[in-house]
């Protein structure tokens, strides 16, 4: 193996290069962005003891990840429309789900590399198979890259996908409303006080509010929604006020408490539709070319996407290491214990959103409270196994 070609610095991808490093096999990521800094990076993670915390150990980050760690961000609770708390569990520092900044981490991962190993401002625009074997990735300012192996980090609409699979994402049915609060405490206190210290959910019918704290004062904020995409197309979110007001409407008799973390945000509303794969989504073995994360098993948003992400990395780069000169042998090994994992995720999930869907508040809220109690008490709702 020659040359190792991963596309995306996401932490999948950021991850993959990582853990070659560490075992002395050099790599290369594209990145359609143009800098680290050239957009947000998103809110908090959950990095998970039983996935994405296996991936910090592989990659040899364990200390440098622990000093990220944001203290008593692990509280969990859970509020029903008119703000009463049903369910409220602490951040002991026992859940195994520490929360850290997603840009923080992913900063942790780029500062460990070596220098030139991620190269900013490449966007693919198509990837295919040579005549040799080999695969290629052109990019929109036409340079191409010709690789041994060739990984897609790249996400939902990955260009690499299409060279082993014609599975394409479609809309789950539900959508999320993105929004922040500053200086929370201070300007919004009533609100701070019903989200407290941790990750706050109110759910409803088809419908549910999520807020977490971030680092500082910061509250971050998506409202679910279970609706067409049409009806978000009606929606004119170049009127920020206009926007929050309009999905606030599906939120009236909610305690003002909850419904200002809507109608009061000081970021603009951004709409982020929620796009999955098939639920055992896998393909045949093509010589080169394999997908982690996002690109590999789009799923809908469970706490797990990104732990799922790096996990993938950690097993494909060890599974290189374990195989020299063998590349076939490593991406089979890989695959192997990556589609039954993902499927298994993937069909647990849906069958949440199956039996919580059209389910009065009270019904939902139970069962969700149901889930978070076997995850305060050292279980999960998913097979762990790996």
């Amino acid at each position: 193996m020659n040359t190792v070609t991963i596309i995306g610095a996401g932490l999948g991808g950021l991850i993959l290069a990582r853990v070659l490093h560490v075992h002395g096999i050099p790599a290369t990521v594209y990145e359609a962005e143009d800098s680290p800094s050239s957009r947000a990076q998103g809110g908090m993670l959950d990095i998970h003891d039983y996935n994405g915390q296996i991936a910090i150990e592989a990659a040899e980050l364990s200390d440098e990840f622990r000093g990220l760690i944001l203290d008593g961000r692990q509280q969990t609770r859970f509020l029903d429309r008119e703000g009463t708390v049903l369910f409220d569990k602490a951040d002991d520092g026992t859940g195994g789900r520490p929360e850290v900044q997603r840009g923080e981490l992913r900063q942790l991962l780029l500062d460990s590399l070596p220098a030139g190993t991620v190269r900013w401002g490449h966007k693919v625009l198509e990837a295919r198979t040579r005549e040799d074997g080999r695969h290629e990735a052109t990019f929109t300012d036409g340079s191409v890259v010709v690789s041994d192996l060739l990984v897609g980090a790249d996400g939902a609409w990955s260009r690499v996908r299409p060279l082993l699979s014609s599975a394409v994402p479609v809309y789950s049915g539900t959508a999320m409303v993105e929004t922040y609060l500053y200086e929370a405490d201070t300007r919004h206190p009533a609100t701070a006080k019903a989200v407290g210290g941790g990750s706050m959910g109110a759910i409803g019918q088809d419908k549910g509010i999520m807020a977490h704290r971030e680092s500082g004062d910061t509250i971050h904020t998506y409202v679910s929604l279970t609706r067409p995409l049409d009806w978000f197309a009606a929606v004119d979110f170049t009127d920020p006020a206009g926007a929050a007001a309009h999905v606030a409407q599906e939120f009236t008799g909610w305690a003002p408490e909850l419904t200002a973390l809507i109608t009061d945000g000081d970021t603009p509303p951004v709409l982020r539709p929620h796009y999955v794969l098939p639920l055992e989504h896998r393909w045949d073995r093509v010589p080169g070319v394999t997908l982690i994360g996002d690109a590999a098993h789009l799923m809908p948003p469970n706490g797990e996407g990104a732990n799922l992400a790096m996990l993938d990395a950690a097993e494909l780069a060890q599974a290189l290491a374990a195989h020299p000169g063998d590349v076939e042998a490593a991406l089979s090994e890989y695959e192997q214990a990556m589609f039954p994992r993902s499927a298994r995720i993937a069909i647990s999930s849906a069958e949440f959103e199956a039996a919580t869907a059209g389910q009065t508040e009270e019904a939902t809220a139970e069962h969700l409270i149901k889930v978070f109690s076997e995850l305060a008490a050292g279980e999960s709702p998913f097979d762990h196994s790996h």
